[in-house]
């Protein structure tokens, strides 16, 4: 066995632990958000609240639609060309999370200066590095699929996911197909990881499970963190958003489950 695959039996191994689901639990409450300006910890849900209003992806918009491409153009190379395009398609999700992390989890604003959801930052920075941790690994096998019938239901909800097809005045539905290119929908962790759990679920057992694994957790907590309120505590007024977050949720409690099973 080579070197890799030593250490991707070691890290498979350990995160079967009951321990790594408990720990990644409990940094939930051990790490803190950061402000340059204004902390105390009696705000903490203020500082996540804001920071992520506000958040250096909104000064993005204007290059949205490239990213959009990108993301689809990866899609579509891995349809076409399958395991040729295996190292790539990795490459390009290790790439989006990490960009996801900063993006997404700092802001820069008048009230806290800079701030930073630490959680989101670790937990989007552990999911690139178990994709780029595949594109050296190569355990993904795209040469072929289980024509399960099941796993064709997948699609759609990641599709509607990407697509985000939202009204941000009402917050209720728009199917405008421009916004499957001006979303922004590949730089946020929500909408875009239904895309690469469908992946990993739709060719499973030959993939990752290390990167199933890690990806699925993460997916399963963030997408608690928003389908919770927004299709629980306040659905009169953000029911679409939150439906537009259940496949985060669905998928990677589906990618999860699936990543503990034994594979002989």
């Amino acid at each position: 066995m080579t070197r890799i695959g030593r250490i991707q039996e070691t890290l498979d191994a350990k995160t079967r632990r009951w321990w790594f689901f408990v720990g990644a639990i409990l940094l939930q409450f051990l790490l803190p958000p950061f402000a340059s300006k204004g902390f105390d910890i009696e705000k903490w849900g203020d500082i996540i609240g804001y920071t992520l209003s506000h958040a250096l992806l909104m000064s993005w918009k204007p290059v949205f639609p490239p990213f959009q491409i990108l993301a689809i153009a990866a899609v579509l190379l891995l349809v076409t060309l399958k395991n040729k395009a295996h190292r790539a398609f990795a490459l390009h999700a290790g790439a989006s999370y990490a960009l996801i992390a900063i993006l997404q989890s700092v802001a820069i604003a008048p009230t806290y200066g800079v701030s930073i959801v630490t959680i989101n930052v670790v937990m989007f920075l552990a999911v690139a590095a178990v994709w780029f941790w595949e594109a050296a690994a190569g355990r993904n096998d795209f040469s072929r699929q289980d024509r399960s019938a099941w796993r064709y239901l997948l699609i759609p909800p990641a599709f509607l996911a990407f697509w985000l097809p939202i009204s941000w005045t009402t917050g209720m539905p728009d199917f405008n197909p421009l916004y499957l290119v001006t979303s922004g929908s590949s730089l946020m962790f929500c909408l875009i990881t239904p895309v690469h759990m469908a992946v990993l679920i739709f060719f499973y057992p030959r993939v990752n499970t290390l990167t199933l694994r890690v990806h699925g957790i993460v997916g399963v907590i963030i997408g608690l963190y928003n389908v919770i309120p927004k299709l629980v505590l306040l659905a009169y007024s953000t029911w679409w958003d939150g439906m537009l977050h259940l496949p985060l949720l669905v998928l990677s409690a589906i990618g999860l489950a699936l990543s503990m099973r034994r594979v002989d």
